[in-house]
């Protein structure tokens, strides 16, 4: 099998205080071991603060602010979980604006955890099957999705998962995809 490569393509990790550490973290060290170039998108300049679970984690640096931040100048999106951060970039309308944006240019994105929940507030999830952190299935579905619960489920330029003991599944279909998204670019 010929090595998934994601050589020039730019990710968009999207994330503010309270994200969960190693679901941005991880997903990160494997996309850029692919080759991709990541960049954390972020509410505010300076750090954000990484939580492990419910205890504090490791301060992440943040490469742009969505003020900087462009949708056109990337190729993917991922959106870390946790409870804090989605709950934060829902109720910010250049987030929401921005995480739609990628759909409106029919770009993949991938959301872990409560990552859907900024999702939900974009308006991307009716027709569509996903997974996430349980207690966002009644959220999910009065939003027109449908919930299930699987290690990871893509449809339809979605990929998503339920929590950090998903990563490596989620990471293996992230890396999947956004190269299949590279081939299908590059042959149009």
């Amino acid at each position: 099998m010929q090595r998934q490569t994601l050589q020039g393509k730019r990710i968009a990790i999207l994330a503010t205080d309270g994200f969960e550490q190693v679901e941005l973290t991880d997903p990160k060290k494997a996309l850029e071991e692919a080759g991709a170039i990541t960049e954390v998108v972020s509410l505010k300049a300076g750090k954000i603060q990484g939580l492990n679970h419910m205890d504090q984690g490791d301060k992440i640096k943040v490469d742009k602010t969505l003020d900087q931040a462009n949708s056109k100048d990337y190729d993917n999106l991922v959106l870390p979980g946790g409870v804090s951060n989605p709950d934060q970039l829902r109720m910010d309308p250049k987030a929401v604006a921005f995480v739609k944006s990628f759909f409106d240019e029919g770009k993949t994105v991938a959301a872990i955890c409560h990552g859907p929940w900024t999702l939900i507030e974009a308006g991307v999830v009716k027709g569509r099957t996903l997974t996430s952190w349980p207690s966002l299935q009644t959220d999910i579905r009065n939003a027109g999705g449908k919930w299930v619960n699987e290690e990871v489920v893509l449809d339809n330029g979605l990929i998503t998962s339920r929590n950090p003991a998903d990563i490596p599944a989620f990471n293996k279909k992230i890396i999947e995809q956004f190269a299949a998204d590279k081939q299908l670019k590059a042959a149009s």
